[in-house]
């Protein structure tokens, strides 16, 4: 988790107060926060990739599954909407007695 990697907030940039030497500031002090900054901002830029990736693939997954649901479902040949397999069969039966007439009883 990206909270989890990241050691400072933007409280403690802004209050981070550097030591004083002779000639001004420190240089191992601020070499060491600036250390600590580079590594967040690696760690924000990673995420920010990965975020980037994910989103392009949930709008392909989206995009195919839009693609997909507008296109119009194959349906059995001749069959209504609410058509059972029972109705079907007494169809087809009805077909073969036309068909076939008293042949089918003989």
């Amino acid at each position: 988790m990206l909270s989890d990697k990241i050691k400072l907030t933007a409280k403690d940039i802004l209050e981070k107060d550097f030591k004083t030497a002779m000639r001004g500031y420190k240089p191992e002090d601020v070499d060491q926060f600036l250390d600590l900054i580079i590594k967040d901002y690696e760690v924000f830029h990673q995420e920010i990739e990965d975020l980037r990736q994910e989103n392009i693939k949930l709008k392909k997954q989206a995009e195919s599954r839009t693609t997909r649901s507008t296109q119009p479902a194959p349906s059995a040949p001749n069959a209504t909407p609410g058509t059972t397999n029972f109705d079907i069969l007494k169809r087809l039966s009805n077909l073969e007695k036309h068909v076939f007439g008293s042949k089918l009883f003989d």
